[in-house]
């Protein structure tokens, strides 16, 4: 490498540094928060993290029962309100805009976490769960920013979107999970490009595994006992797995920092780098995985994860306590978080 471009390079890297050191954190305190996905899961331990760091927080889910026992979790007061709505419908999330500002009287936050998950091989996977499932992970987001982007503008707020690793990696019996991710990591960079000029700042996550008991809510397709108790197994597994809590307090740390993106978990970060550094040796490695996991079926529809436990799942405490703390036992039978 020539020294002029190794000088350049440095530099670069110093006034990355040394803007990021500059620029003061987003403070949460009494900001309006909007969170997709909210009754449960990831959405529900990011909006404890969210309360914890002093914000207000408006829950959005399509199940009343879920949110009421939500708020019930959080016992935070005033400082939580919930709304129904279905983020693919686009008069809902007109409704609940209005309804965050009219609670709370501004919105400064808007946090994109509700998420379709379907799982099984791809032979068993139509075009249309691929078109279903873009619609929750992909254009929702979209939808939603656009929406609240006029009182974004106004508050400089802030957008942030919690796409996956499997936007990074496209994960063999997660196609169209992983298309849609990747749609989600390319709108995060597109909002963040375009939205900074107004002031309005756009983070994107992307996280491995997470125990959030999420796995009762995956649509399993193909041999389906198989599919969900390997699913269900990893997503809880030690050291592969991320504790949701966890999890939520390094997403809610980017948003903070206004990252433009990042991983959430180790895993997630080496998957990341071997796809970089070596596609080719990733791409055999995962090809070669994807012969190890369960054969596609002639015929047969989806089934959620909470209807195809089986012993070894069902006994799982590291997944059971998951579930309990993140609302998902006893979730009446919705399709998305």
């Amino acid at each position: 490498m020539r020294p002029s471009l190794r000088t350049l390079l440095l530099l670069g890297l110093g006034a990355a540094v040394w803007r990021r050191a500059r620029r003061a954190p987003f403070d949460l305190g009494s900001r309006v928060v909007l969170v997709t996905g909210g009754s449960r899961g990831l959405g529900l331990a990011l909006a404890r993290e969210l309360l914890e760091r002093g914000a207000r927080v408006m829950l959005l889910a399509r199940d009343g029962a879920e949110l009421q026992r939500a708020g019930q979790q959080l016992g935070a007061g005033p400082r939580v309100h919930t709304v129904m709505a279905d983020v693919t419908v686009e008069a809902d999330l007109v409704r609940a805009v209005d309804a965050t500002v009219d609670a709370f009287g501004r919105l400064d936050v808007v946090v994109h976490n509700a998420g379709l998950i379907q799982t099984g091989p791809l032979a068993n996977m139509t075009e249309a769960d691929f078109r279903r499932i873009m619609e929750v992970n992909a254009y929702a987001p979209l939808r939603l920013t656009r929406q609240a982007l006029p009182h974004l503008r106004r508050s400089r707020g802030r957008v942030l979107i919690v796409s996956s690793v499997g936007g990074k990696v496209a994960v063999p019996h997660l196609a169209p999970y992983s298309v849609s991710k990747f749609a989600s990591a390319g709108l995060g960079q597109a909002l963040r490009a375009e939205l900074a000029r107004e002031g309005v700042t756009v983070t994107t996550v992307l996280p491995g595994l997470m125990r959030t008991g999420s796995a009762r809510q995956a649509q399993v397709k193909g041999q389906q006992h198989k599919e969900y108790a390997l699913f269900a197994t990893l997503d809880n597994l030690p050291f592969v797995s991320l504790d949701g809590r966890v999890a939520a307090r390094r997403i809610v740390d980017a948003l903070v920092r206004g990252d433009a993106e990042t991983m959430i978990g180790g895993p997630a970060h080496l998957l990341k780098y071997a796809q970089a550094l070596a596609p080719q040796l990733t791409a055999d490695a995962l090809a070669l995985g994807n012969r190890l996991l369960p054969e596609p079926v002639a015929h047969g529809g989806a089934a959620r994860g909470q209807d195809v436990e089986t012993s070894v799942t069902r006994a799982n405490p590291i997944k059971r306590a998951a579930e309990r703390d993140l609302n998902q036992t006893g979730a009446a039978d919705q399709e998305r978080t």
